[in-house]
């Protein structure tokens, strides 16, 4: 079959596109995907550039985020019939095979029926749809009525986090870095837009909130915006970020008496806690069923043939698009 593979870690030139192996199905419960486009996340670029997760294991197929069709089945699936259209958030991360190749093969346990939509919009949604719901509800616990600031709310996670907060009734604040993104995300019904490239966003957000601050912050910049985010936050409000935080003092978080968390939703996968991925396919069920009622989308601004996975990289890299860039496999 056709695949992208990472030869070795370095610039996105390590990824070829060649003929390797086609994956057949080896136990009962598996089904076997053809996929039709496969998303592209900055974990696969950061997995790339330090061959993260394959210390012994190249060449490797990279992908995360899949949407394909069912074209066979175990002898005891019992979810899925052959023809169904589905989505998935599975391999590329040194233990199964990723999501840049013609086929996938995993159980039936992680696959959902993606929305009625096209494989393309399906595929850049759900590493990010998990991501943005994981934070803003089981790490942040937001609620109706609360303001939550989303950083980079033009971005991959950003822009479905500013729909979910919405559908959830929070009043949403997203800083953007140009016109054109902030255009983009009061289209998505931001309520309160800052420009962190003109303004101070400390002084905005304090004004927005009567010098109170948010109830919670969503950062999914990391350095100096965490830092940045803490005198942002009231009292007794909550940060999550996507990334590691080193070296930033938290000594005025401790006074406003923080709650601050981490969302990595690789963590399932990587350390194999099947129950936790359990609830990653249902929060895709929930966003396949929000997109189906037209109340969530994602944003898809480029779509490149899997053949182009590199010239993707260099894109996510350059960083400072919006929404997401898909690979699509004809």
């Amino acid at each position: 079959m056709k695949a992208v593979v990472m030869t070795k870690a370095g610039q996105p030139d390590v990824l070829q596109y060649t003929e390797i192996e086609e994956p057949e199905i080896t136990t009962d419960t598996q089904v076997k995907v053809k996929i039709h486009a496969a998303g592209v996340n900055p974990i696969d670029t950061k997995v790339r550039r330090m061959a993260m997760f394959y210390p012994d294991k190249l060449p490797a197929v990279l992908g995360c985020d899949l949407a394909g069709e069912v074209i066979a089945i175990g002898a005891s699936v019992t979810k899925f019939n052959i023809g169904d259209k589905v989505w998935a958030c599975h391999g590329g991360l040194g233990n199964e095979q990723g999501c840049y190749a013609e086929f996938s093969v995993l159980d039936q346990r992680w696959l959902s029926l993606m929305p009625k939509t096209s494989y393309t919009l399906a595929a850049a949604g759900p590493l990010v749809l998990i991501t943005a719901w994981g934070a803003l509800f089981e790490r942040g616990s937001l609620q109706a009525g609360e303001t939550v600031l989303i950083h980079a709310g033009a971005g991959g996670v950003g822009h479905v986090a500013i729909q979910l907060a919405k559908i959830k009734g929070a009043r949403v604040i997203a800083t953007v870095s140009t016109t054109e993104k902030a255009e983009f995300v009061k289209s998505l019904g931001a309520d309160e837009i800052i420009l962190y490239s003109q303004e101070n966003v400390l002084e905005r957000v304090n004004k927005l909130t009567d010098g109170q601050g948010v109830d919670l912050v969503l950062d999914t910049v990391g350095g100096d915006v965490f830092a940045q985010s803490i005198p942002l936050t009231r009292y007794f409000g909550r940060i999550v970020t996507l990334l590691a935080v080193d070296q930033v003092d938290l000594s005025e978080a401790r006074v406003r008496n923080l709650s601050i968390s981490f969302e990595l939703m690789l963590t399932p996968m990587l350390r194999h806690l099947d129950k936790a991925r359990d609830q990653h396919v249902v929060i895709l069920k929930q966003c396949a069923d929000l997109i189906n009622a037209g109340e969530l989308q994602v944003y898809v601004e480029q779509i490149m043939p899997l053949a182009e996975a590199s010239e993707a990289h260099r894109q996510v890299e350059q960083g400072h698009g919006k929404g997401k860039r898909v690979l699509e496999l004809i």
